[in-house]
This record gives C-alpha cells, structure tokens and sequence, in this order.
C-alpha cells in the first residue's frame, strides 16, 4: 500500500492518529479506574460490613448476655433472700430479674439469628436458667411470707449445684461471644490494613497513570507541535530551505508533510517571483527610459518644428494678402487650404508640447485653491462662456497640494470641452462641485451638452482621439488627454459617469497631497501656455 505522491502508507501503530491514540487512552484509562473503583468499593463495603457486625452484633451480643446473667443473679439473689427470711421485698428483684432475663433472651436470639453454634448456646442457658427455675426458683417463690421458707433448706444443696450449672453455662456462652468477638476484630483490623494497602496502591496507580498518560501527551502530541512550531517560525523568519520534519502520530506527521510541501511550493513561488520581479524591474527601468526618451523627443520634435513652421504658415498668409483674387479661383481655395493647415498644425503641435509637460515642466507642489483657480479659469474662458451664453454654477471647492498651473490646465479643458459640445439651440448648464471621499476629494463637472456614449467612456480619455470632424468642432483631440495626464499625476482617476444621461459628467479624484516621488521642483519653460482641449475618443 502507498500513499500520497507514492510514499508508503504506515502500517500498525505508526498509522494512529492524535484522535485514535486519545480514544485508546481515555478508554483503557477508563477501564483502570472503573477496575480499582470496584476494588475500593468491595474494600470498603467489606470493612463496613465486618464493623457492623463486630459493632452491632458481637459486642451487642456479649453485652446483652452479661446482662443476662445479671438477671438471673438478681433471680437468684432474690430468691435466696425470701427463702431465707419470708420477706416479701426480696421477690421484687426476682421478678424484675424474669422481666430482664426474658427479654434479654428475645434480644440475644434476634441477634444470634444467624449463628447455630451461639444460638446452641443460648438454648443450653436457657435449659439450665429453666431447670433452677422449676426446681429451686418456683416453689419457694410460692411459699407463704411471712416465716423462712422450708424449701430454701431441704434444696440447698441442689439449688446450689442448679444455680453453679447456670453460671457454667453463661461463663461458655460469654467464652464464646468474646471469642467471636476477637476473631471479628482480628478481621476487622486484617480487612482494614488490606483496605490501606488496596488505596494506597489506587493512589500509585492512578500517579502511574497519571504520569503516563503526561508522557503520552508530550511524546505524542506537545512535543511533535512543538517542533513543528519552531520548523513553521524558522520558515516565517525567512529561512525557507529549513525542512519541516513531523513527528508523533499519523496525522501530525501528514500536517508536517503538507507543511513542508507548501514550504517547498514557496520556495519554488517565491524563486519565480524574485526572477519575474528582476526581469520586470529591468523592464520598468527600459520603459521608463523609454518614456523619457519619448518625451523628450516629442519635447524636441515639437519645440523645433515651431519655427519652419511659423514660416510656413507665414509665407502662406502672406500669398494669400498678395496674391489672394489675382489668380483663379482653384489658387484661392489652395491657399486657404495651406493657411488652414498650418494653423492646425501650429495648434497641435502647442498642445502636444503642453502634453509633454505635463509632470515633467509643471511639478512645484504647493497649497492650491481650486476655487480661485477656477474663477480664474472662468477669466480666461469669459469671452467662449459669454458667447454661448453658458450658466457655470459651483459648491465650495477645497484647497489641496498640487500644482497650480496643471490645476488651471485641468479646469480649463474640462470647462471649454462643456461649453464647446453643448446642443444646438440650447444654452450650456455647468456645474462644479466636489466633497471628500476617505483620503481623497471627488469632483465632478456636469453639463447639459451632447453627451458621451457609454461604448467611447474609455476611448475619449486616448490622445488624438475624436467623436466628431474637425468641420463639426474645432480642436486637436488632446484635451481629456491631458486631464487624465494631470489627474493621475496628482495621484487619482478620471472617468465619465455612465448613470448620467442628460449630458455628460466627468468625475475625478485628487489627493490632498501628492504621491510620493511628484513633489520636485520643476522648470517653467518659455511659451508654455494652456492646452485647448475638447470632448474626444
């Protein structure tokens, strides 16, 4: 037979268990004690009886029969008074002593119920008692008072040899009595140093037991968890290649062996682990060069195509204020073409810089109040907002530690978006509010405008992304963009409200401070300027 991963299944007594060992234990520890507890009960009960009878019969018996004798001394006594002198006085005592010697007798006979040799000798006292009583006692009790009776002289003799036979036959039954009086005690005193003995071996046995069932614990149970604790404790302090060894019954040694299989899957866990986290650090530090790189050339690539390109868009002005109506009608729409173009391009290429500035030109964290940022913002957005005849309502806004110019940025393409995608006909409705959610604030911007479908929630936030044509709404496609940019630098998220269906709502989170590695100082670059975003996929 094998077990589990084909290791030999134990066989015997190696394939206990805790719950088996105890069972067996308690069991056999329980038929030990019920043994000597029926021991000590038969001890007991033993002693009980022998006292009881030593007590209440053999010592009641030997004293009721001296009292016996009393009364037939008091008999004879009497007797042999009134005998003598007639008085009538003396036969008080011999009749008490006939009250008194039968009811001892009725006494000694319940008590030697159970005990032929003694009741034999109670009838031969009784013969004895009743022979003097026939012969002697009567019949001078039945003389006249008065004058001595005859009697008590003719039967002297014989009253004397009757009376002699009595006490012979008390003295023998009183021999007896005391005789079973001592072997009663004898045994009485043997019994009770066979019940000592008997207790004080329970006592041994039960320290024995005791100690063995202390030891079996600690062998089998304390000891195999304790080592399995300091196995378990060397492994959580970090030594992972320290084995696991069980010992002890069957199902402790299975729970170390599962132990120590969990212990080697980690080993093997935490071996992968420490290579993935290398190579993903080595792939972190290429991304974030790469990064680097990728800003810096779209830093580059846009700041330097500034200048061919304000000659470009220049020199087309000026074809078209030279030359504008003097050639057909075709050369007009290509010039205007050109001058469209280049303008276009100049806006994108601003927006681009300004999106490669972001966390990196901006970063001088400071305490910022978003709700004069944002009347600020609404300066800047005064000429749009007037146009559109747009209503901007807000609660109060909280001040946090951010950066002041990416803040304006955040709320300037969040707001001209609102206004810029409002429906036809129809003023724009906007409002700003914002309220603390744990360690962050969540702000959300609500419009009345067109709205965002649910399917492009997620692709409006991609830069150079758009729901709509350049003829539709002017723009470059960068402005949520660059909102998610400048939020997940300030350590939250951005998103749309899908439960929103009356226009769009934007949700952002910031933090009242920012993330760790966000604070540095950063360098404010010439001609930087506000991003103009829109409303994009």
């Amino acid at each position: 037979m094998t077990g589990e991963e084909g290791l030999p299944r134990p066989r015997g007594l190696s394939a206990w268990t805790t719950r088996r060992w105890l069972r067996v234990g308690v069991a056999v520890s329980l038929v030990v004690l019920a043994l000597l507890g029926l021991t000590g009960a038969w001890v007991l009960s033993r002693t009980a009886s022998i006292s009881e009878e030593l007590v209440d019969v053999q010592s009641s018996a030997l004293t009721t029969s001296i009292r016996l004798e009393s009364a037939l001394l008091n008999q004879e006594t009497g007797i042999r008074g009134y005998g003598a002198t007639g008085t009538a006085d003396f036969l008080t005592p011999y009749q008490q002593g006939l009250a008194d010697e039968k009811t001892h007798t009725a006494r000694l006979a319940e008590l030697l119920s159970g005990d032929a040799d003694a009741l034999r000798d109670l009838k031969t006292v009784e013969d004895a008692a009743e022979t003097w009583q026939q012969r002697i006692a009567r019949p001078i009790a039945a003389s006249p008072p008065g004058t001595p009776s005859p009697l008590s002289t003719e039967r002297a003799a014989e009253g004397k040899d009757s009376f002699d036979a009595v006490r012979a036959a008390m003295t023998g039954q009183q021999e007896a009595l005391r005789l079973d009086r001592a072997n009663g005690r004898e045994e009485l005193l043997a019994t009770m140093a066979t019940r000592n003995w008997i207790f004080t071996a329970i006592a041994l046995v039960i320290i024995a037991l005791a100690a063995l069932v202390f030891e079996g614990l600690r062998r089998g149970i304390t000891t195999p968890l304790d080592q399995l604790v300091a196995d378990a404790r060397t492994v959580t302090g970090g030594n992972f290649e320290h084995p696991i060894t069980a010992t002890g019954p069957a199902d402790l040694r299975l729970l170390g062996a599962e132990i120590d299989s969990m212990r080697v899957r980690l080993v093997r866990e935490l071996a992968f682990t420490e290579e993935a986290r290398s190579r993903l650090d080595a792939q972190a530090a290429d991304l974030k060069r790469s990064n680097a790189e990728l800003e810096q050339f779209a830093y580059v690539a846009s700041h330097d195509l500034q200048e061919p390109l304000r000659k470009v868009s220049s020199f087309t002005q000026l074809l078209k204020r030279r030359y504008g109506g003097q050639i057909d009608a075709k050369a007009d729409q290509y010039i205007d073409y050109a001058v469209d173009g280049a303008n276009r391009m100049q806006t994108l290429i601003n927006d681009l810089l300004d999106f490669s500035r972001v966390g990196r030109v901006h970063s001088t964290h400071q305490d910022v109040d978003l709700d004069a940022v944002l009347k600020r913002t609404l300066s800047v957005l005064s000429d749009a907002i007037e146009e559109s005849e747009a209503v901007i309502t807000q609660g109060p806004l909280p001040t946090l530690v951010a950066d002041p110019t990416q803040m304006g940025m955040l709320w300037q393409n969040l707001l001209s978006n609102a206004v810029k995608f409002r429906r036809p006909g129809e003023p724009p409705r906007i409002h700003v509010e914002a309220e603390r959610d744990g360690e962050l604030w969540r702000f959300a911007v609500t419009d009345n405008g067109i709205g965002i479908a649910p399917e492009y929630a997620e692709k409006v936030f991609v830069i150079f992304q758009r729901l709509h044509t350049k003829d539709a709404y002017n723009g470059s496609g960068i402005g949520l963009a660059m909102c998610k940019k400048i939020v997940e630098f300030h350590g939250g998220t951005i998103g749309i409200d899908p439960a929103y269906t009356d226009g769009t709502r934007i949700v952002f989170t910031l933090a009242s401070a920012p993330p760790e590695g966000t604070g540095h100082e950063g360098t404010k670059h010439e001609g930087t300027k506000h991003g103009r975003a829109e409303q994009t996929p």
